[in-house]
């Protein structure tokens, strides 16, 4: 296959400056409101990139849980995790959705910060059971001799914790990305796609501006 010639032209929508809302947590809201109703396949799944000690960027994606213009962006994991070490070293990191049903991305760059314990442990409490013992048997980014190994281990804490509440690792929490910057990006026929960014002034204003695709 000659993956140069995949393609597509993109006209579902577009974003201008006039349509746009003022605030971009409202954009963002209106437009993961719109991903929902389109039954966009996961729409809370995004795109984590972070930064280690070596200036080498990584990438996964994993699961929006909570987002609101007072708190910003939240997502759990396991501290000692890749992804948890490189927070630790360098507490910035980027965001991105893409729905390609809309022909829609949105990207978001911040600071990171972890959530308080409290906050962890009722998200814990509200997970799949499942969830949970995997959360205690998977040693998450540390190198596994099988996967037997791993199905052992939750089946040990699925014997150990038999009717019975499952305990949070300490090790499992939450981070929140507390946005400074914000790009819309449409979809539009002949790759003159709109970005629309969002950043903050020296009065920690949001403003607006179109960048070229």
């Amino acid at each position: 296959m000659d993956i140069s010639s995949l393609r597509e032209d993109y006209s579902k929508a577009e974003l201008l400056e006039n349509i746009v809302l003022e605030q971009p947590f409202l954009q963002f809201k209106k437009w993961f409101e719109e991903a929902l109703k389109s039954n966009v396949l996961e729409p809370n799944a995004m795109h984590l990139s972070t930064v280690g000690l070596d200036l080498k960027p990584s990438g996964r994606i994993v699961l929006l849980k909570y987002y609101d213009e007072q708190i910003g962006y939240s997502f759990f994991t396991n501290y000692k995790s890749k992804k948890g070490k490189e927070l630790e070293i360098n507490p910035f990191a980027a965001l991105t959705f893409f729905w390609p049903e809309l022909e829609r991305q949105i990207r978001i760059e911040g600071s990171v910060v972890k959530m308080n314990e409290l906050e962890s442990q009722k998200y814990f409490e509200i997970r799949p059971r499942k969830s949970q013992i995997g959360a205690l048997a998977s040693p998450q980014s540390e190198q596994v001799a099988s996967r037997g190994i791993l199905e052992n281990q939750f089946e040990y804490y699925e014997k150990i914790y038999e009717n019975q509440p499952i305990p949070k690792p300490e090790s499992w929490g939450g981070y929140t990305l507390i946005p400074d910057y914000f790009e819309f990006w449409q979809g539009r026929r002949s790759r003159l796609h709109d970005r629309i960014i969002y950043s903050k002034n020296e009065k920690l204003e949001w403003e607006i501006r179109r960048l070229a695709p």
